[in-house]
């Protein structure tokens, strides 16, 4: 079998084992709304760094969506938003040597102002480990950053097999990391045409995992309201534009209210138009059911219409070529207005 590469060479590996080895109590912090990267990566680190010895606790801002939370360990995060585990959260931030950043590159993903201060203030070493564009290296003490990577889970495991890990890691550890490596390449749609990739999905199916399960687990686990939603959304939210070649699907809060809606549940939802032949562009507005005019932005594409570059543009957001997200403080309606003329500003290009 071809050997999987190094994902550090000496010097950098030197920083990284010198930080594990002068930490006792480490910190795991992943992003608002984590989704199945941020959530995999976060469980596969935490085994590695129990296997070191490390004290460990998982932080995130807010809850996983329902269908992440069978993922082993996923019942031990703490989660910011609530009040009796964010006083556990910040004991463990204030004691923590270690805290590491994984699944984001800049501190504002952490969408709450009480624990980028927390982050900000604290005197632990900090590594970043993440796979989007842009990192703010001032952030952290060591920053692994690699924006070609699949996902962050491909870069925690790389970290953990080039450390040595590889052994120890459990069936269980498999299981979460292999679960971000699907979920941020869309089952392998896409973001996933390096040959290593699938060495490593090789790897983690030697540990035991059934992969089968896993995508089910994901996939094959909402309630009856959810795929009435998607058929709602299909057939009275989802425009086309430019012959076919982009789309629209925009939906307010009282659309969610009227299905049910449980944090999730348009989960991929943004990828449906791009099955139809010739749609190359993307684009899902979804109201703020607490917050008056913000408005959450999803965009996927195919080949070279780059998301990120309209996410930057017309956004306020970024991240890959072919999957980016960004956020408006606006009307869905005036949202709208804005995705329309993104798809202008691109037709070229679609």
């Amino acid at each position: 079998m071809p050997e999987l590469q190094p994902l550090l060479q000496n010097a950098a590996l030197l920083k990284v084992v010198t930080l594990l080895k002068n930490a006792g109590k480490a910190v795991i912090l992943g992003h608002c709304r984590p989704d199945g990267d941020a959530i995999g990566a976060a469980l596969g680190w935490a085994e590695y760094l129990r296997h070191l010895g490390k004290q460990v606790s998982i932080v995130m801002p807010d809850p996983e969506a329902d269908f992440l939370k069978w993922m082993p360990g996923a019942q031990h995060i703490l989660h910011f938003s609530d009040d009796e585990q964010k006083i556990r959260a910040r004991k463990a931030i204030a004691a923590a040597d270690l805290l590491c950043l994984l699944d984001f590159s800049q501190t504002h993903r952490l969408n709450d102002e009480g624990l980028i201060e927390l982050v900000k203030m604290s005197k632990a070493q900090k590594l970043m480990i993440d796979h989007h564009l842009d990192p703010d290296t001032s952030s952290a003490d060591f920053t692994i950053s690699s924006p070609e990577a699949s996902s962050t889970c491909e870069l925690v495991f790389r970290l953990i097999y080039t450390l040595g890990g590889y052994d120890h890691l459990s069936r269980s550890g498999a299981c979460c990391l292999y679960c971000g490596l699907m979920t941020d390449t869309g089952s392998f749609a896409y973001n996933s045409n390096d040959p290593d990739l699938y060495l490593i999905v090789s790897l983690l199916m030697r540990k035991g995992i059934d992969k089968e399960r896993i995508y089910r687990n994901i996939y094959h686990c909402f309630s009856t309201n959810r795929l009435k939603f998607w058929g709602f959304l299909l057939n009275e939210r989802l425009q086309f534009y430019k012959s076919g070649k982009a789309a629209i699907i925009a939906y307010s809060s009282s659309d969610m209210e009227a299905y049910k809606y449980k944090r999730g549940d348009a989960e991929g939802f943004v990828n449906e138009p791009l099955k139809v032949r010739g749609c190359r562009l993307s684009i899902s507005l979804r109201e703020d059911t607490v917050v008056q005019d913000k408005i959450h932005v999803s965009l996927r594409s195919i080949e070279d219409v780059p998301c990120n570059l309209i996410a930057q543009r017309f956004f306020n957001g970024g991240g890959h070529l072919n999957a980016s997200g960004g956020e408006l403080r606006c009307s869905l309606a005036e949202a709208v207005k804005t995705a329309e003329q993104a798809i202008e500003a691109f037709s070229e290009q679609l």
